[in-house]
C-alpha cells in the first residue's frame, strides 16, 4: 500500500440522540419475534415512551412500531411473493412513484476498465471519512470520479472497517478528508435531496462478473427485493448462484449499490458482511420510505 490509512479524526457522535436511535434500532431487529411494544422498547431503554416515539420518529423518518412492522421477517418474504412473475422480470414495470422511482435515477455509475481494476488501486487517491448515518457509522470513500466505498461500522469498530475497504485496494493512496466526504454523506441518507437533475456518481472497482453483479443490483427498486438466483438469470448466467453470492457480498458500495435487497430462496435474510440487523433496518428504513 502506498500510504497506510489511519484514523486520525474522532466521529464518537455526540448527544444522546444518536445512540436512543441506534439502541432501538438494534432491539427491535434483533427481538422483532416477540413483537415488543413502545412501551416495552421504552421500558428497555429507561425512556418514557413519547419521549421515545418523538426521538425516533424525527431521526428514522417513522415511527418504531412502523419499524417493527416493517423489520419483520415476513415483511422480506412479502417483498418476494408481491409477483407471481419473475421478480426481475417485472418489479420494473410496476410504474413505481415518489422516493422508489426517484432513488433509481438519482443514482448514476460507470465502472472501472480490467486494466485499473488489475492494479489493486494503483494510481487512485482514495479520500475516506466516517459519517453518523441511520445504520451505525458509515464509512464513505470517494475519489474523484465519486463514490468508490461505503460501509458501515459499531462505534469502536472503525479501525477494523477502515482495513477491510482499504486492502481491496491495496496499491491506492488513502487520505482522511471529511470535507470531501461530507457531501455524500448529507445525501445518501437524506431523500429530499435525491435528484435525477444531480445524480450521485459511483465508480465500481471490481472484476467484470462482480461490477454485472452489482449493476443488477441497482436495478432493484427501493422497498422490493429479489433471490441471488433472479440476480443470475439477470445477467445471464441462471446457474451461477454461488458466485453471484459471493460478488454481492464483495459489494463496496453498500446501501447505494443495494446487496441488502438480494435474499436467499424464500425470502431468507441470508448473509450480510456488515451484519444481517443492519440489513434488517436497511429493509425497514427503506419500507418506511417507499
Amino acid at each position: 500500500m502506498n500510504a497506510i490509512a489511519q484514523l486520525k479524526t474522532d466521529i464518537t457522535p455526540e448527544g444522546p440522540d444518536y445512540d436512543t436511535v441506534r439502541r432501538v434500532i438494534e432491539f427491535i431487529t434483533e427481538d422483532y419475534r416477540d413483537q415488543p411494544s413502545l412501551e416495552t422498547i421504552a421500558e428497555r431503554l429507561g425512556q418514557s415512551p413519547t419521549q421515545l416515539q418523538k426521538t425516533f420518529t424525527r431521526w428514522a423518518g417513522l415511527s418504531p412500531k412502523a419499524f417493527l412492522q416493517a423489520v419483520t421477517l415476513d415483511h422480506a418474504k412479502r417483498l418476494l411473493r408481491e409477483e407471481d412473475l419473475p421478480l426481475l422480470e417485472t418489479s420494473f414495470e410496476v410504474g413505481l412513484s415518489g422516493p422508489s422511482r426517484l432513488h433509481d435515477l438519482f443514482v448514476t455509475h460507470e465502472a472501472m476498465s480490467p486494466g485499473e481494476w488489475k492494479a489493486k488501486g494503483g494510481g487512485l487517491i482514495i479520500r475516506y471519512g466516517f459519517h453518523i448515518s441511520p445504520f451505525g457509522l458509515a464509512l464513505i470513500m470517494v475519489t474523484d470520479r465519486g463514490l468508490a466505498g461505503l460501509a458501515f461500522s459499531d462505534s469502536g469498530d472503525e479501525k477494523a472497517c477502515l482495513e477491510d475497504m482499504t486492502c481491496r485496494w491495496p496499491n491506492a493512496q488513502y487520505a482522511e478528508d471529511l470535507q470531501a466526504t461530507m457531501p455524500y454523506a448529507a445525501r445518501i441518507f437524506e431523500p429530499s435531496k435525491w435528484s435525477s437533475e444531480q445524480p450521485l456518481r459511483v465508480v465500481l472497482i471490481g472484476t467484470d462478473f462482480q461490477v454485472r453483479v452489482w449493476e443488477s443490483l441497482l436495478k432493484i427498486p427501493m422497498g422490493r427485493a429479489v433471490t441471488y438466483s433472479d440476480i443470475a438469470k439477470d445477467i445471464g448466467q441462471p446457474t451461477a448462484m454461488r458466485a453471484v453470492g459471493a460478488a454481492v457480498g464483495r459489494n463496496p458500495v453498500s446501501f447505494v449499490v443495494p446487496c441488502h435487497r438480494a435474499l436467499g430462496k424464500n425470502g431468507d435474510l441470508t448473509g450480510y458482511h456488515w451484519g444481517l440487523t443492519r440489513k434488517r433496518a436497511m429493509l425497514g428504513w427503506e419500507a418506511g420510505k417507499a
